[in-house]
Parts: structure tokens; C-alpha cells; sequence
């Protein structure tokens, strides 16, 4: 995800009330970089902020492959033919 960013949260935010920190993962729709003595250590985000950035990523993987067959001259194809 190009430009976001994350909430910091030190790790023992989720060792203390993991409830609340899983709420506030669910509610925010953004990762959560854990840092440890001070340090960047884990990101956390929810199952859906998870599947929504990997479909981000597939569409940019399929994007960047149809580029480049435009790019070398490839006859243009309808969509449903492409396969990733």
C-alpha cells in the first residue's frame, strides 16, 4: 500500500488488552506497526484490511503484466482471455 500510514503502537498495547487492540484493528482498516524498546518489530492489521491489500496487489501484478504486453506490441486480448 503505497502511502499509508501506519498507526505506532508499542507491543505491549496488544499484550495488554487484546480486545481493544483488535477493535482497533477492525475499526481503523489500517495496519498497526508494533515497535519494541522503541524499535519497528511486527505489523498487525485485520483479516480484511489483509485480503483488500493482497486484491490491491494481484490487480497491480495483472496491471503491470497487461503494461508490458502493450508495451512489447502484444495484439491486444479480451479481458476474460488473459490469464494471470
Amino acid at each position: 500500500m503505497v502511502g499509508f500510514m501506519p498507526d505506532v503502537k508499542p507491543s505491549t498495547s496488544i499484550r495488554h488488552d487484546y480486545n481493544l487492540f483488535s477493535k482497533h484493528c477492525k475499526e481503523s482498516h489500517t495496519p498497526v506497526l508494533l515497535t519494541k524498546n522503541g524499535e519497528a518489530d511486527l505489523v498487525v492489521m485485520s483479516v480484511e484490511t489483509y485480503q483488500k491489500m493482497m486484491a490491491r496487489h494481484r490487480l497491480g501484478q495483472m496491471l503491470s503484466k497487461v503494461d508490458k504486453d502493450i508495451a512489447a506490441g502484444a495484439p491486444m486480448r479480451d479481458f476474460k482471455d488473459i490469464s494471470f
